[in-house]
């Protein structure tokens, strides 16, 4: 008798997982799960120390909404109980990175609650200590309208740079390796540099050393579109770490990592090269301090190793506990990957 074959799209489930219970769930939940998880229970206790008011609980609804989202996601795709692959596949992108992505706008609200004050003046203090100057301000002298127009440009490419590698990559990569790595690192950047405007709140030089600039920011089309965007979609106090540092950086040196393959070894140069130009478009539109950038590049560049690591790590635990994938997939892995090495990889 002929054995019957699953169904392509009912993802194969370990025994055990099946099965359910709580010791079966800590053992499937990986790094990333309990990253995010720990980021967004930080942000329902961050809403709970706020002042009450209107926007105080339209925040903790928010905020509790996506908590419950994401352990309602946990539980169907890691404790086996939602079989279909896709469903499954997609379900669990939805509620781990779409989770943290959209924390961004909830802080939009939640961080003049949190900080009715900024620390503007104490980060230009430790600027002028630790580097003696600001690069806004020294670049005050430089401004022309195609150079404004130029920065301007490159700051707005930050967002298709994500959405080139974000979409692709944890839609369609079939290597858990590589996934894994690109999503644990992304998630690493932007679960720490929430956290950090959380911590350390501040408008930037625009605002904190306005009274300091000699000449206002040429307007133009890529210029007022900036001003735009972040007017009507930026969290207001999000400056410390610099994530338009952070993320550019980290996905440049995810490249440069993979350079051997394909698209990478096309694109790590550009990469660099536009990541580059955000990074002084950051102080030249005067949204950082150069402590911002600074942080946001040490976050790169932790994100960088630990996602190499951590990966790695978790690859051989599954493995070795007969786990799900650890990213679960829309289509069956290929084969042919080699495992991770047992240790510390160069990242």
């Amino acid at each position: 008798m002929a054995l019957q074959q699953p169904h392509p799209n009912v993802s194969p489930v370990a025994p055990s997982a099946a099965s359910g219970g709580l010791s079966t769930l800590r053992r499937e939940l990986s790094f990333h799960d309990w990253l995010v998880l720990s980021f967004v229970l930080a942000l329902n206790a961050a809403a709970l120390m706020t002042p009450s008011g209107p926007t105080r609980t339209n925040c903790l609804l928010q905020v509790f909404a996506m908590l419950l989202f994401l352990i309602a996601t946990l539980l169907l795709v890691r404790g086996g109980w939602l079989k279909h692959r896709f469903s499954a596949a997609l379900l669990y992108r939805i509620g781990i990175y779409g989770s943290v992505q959209l924390s961004y706008f909830i802080l939009g609200g939640l961080l003049p609650l949190l900080h009715p004050e900024t620390l503007d003046q104490q980060l230009y203090a430790l600027d002028l200590m630790l580097f003696g100057f600001e690069p806004a301000l020294a670049m005050d002298a430089l401004l022309t309208p195609a150079r404004t127009e130029w920065f301007a440009f490159f700051y707005y490419t930050y967002f298709f740079i994500l959405a080139a590698h974000v979409i692709p990559i944890l839609f369609g990569s079939r290597s858990q390796r590589r996934l894994g790595e690109f999503a644990l690192g992304m998630l690493l950047v932007f679960c720490l540099g929430h956290t950090g405007y959380m911590l350390v709140p501040g408008y930037g030089p625009h605002w904190g050393l306005s009274d300091q600039f000699q000449n206002a920011l040429p307007s133009g089309f890529w210029t007022d579109l900036v001003m735009a965007t972040v007017a009507s979609g930026g969290s207001q106090l999000d400056i410390f770490p610099s994530l338009h540092t952070a993320a550019p950086t980290f996905i440049t040196l995810y490249s440069f990592r993979h350079r051997h393959l394909r698209p990478y070894r096309y694109t790590w140069i550009l990469l660099a090269f536009v990541s580059t130009n955000i990074i002084v478009a950051t102080m030249y539109l005067r949204w950082h301090y150069v402590i911002d950038v600074v942080a946001g590049l040490v976050l790169a560049i932790l994100a960088s190793v630990l996602s190499v690591r951590v990966t790695a790590w978790e690859l051989r635990r599954r493995e070795r506990v007969c786990s799900t994938p650890n990213w679960p997939l829309f289509v069956t892995a290929r084969r042919s990957e080699p495992p991770p090495p047992p240790g510390p990889t160069q990242p």
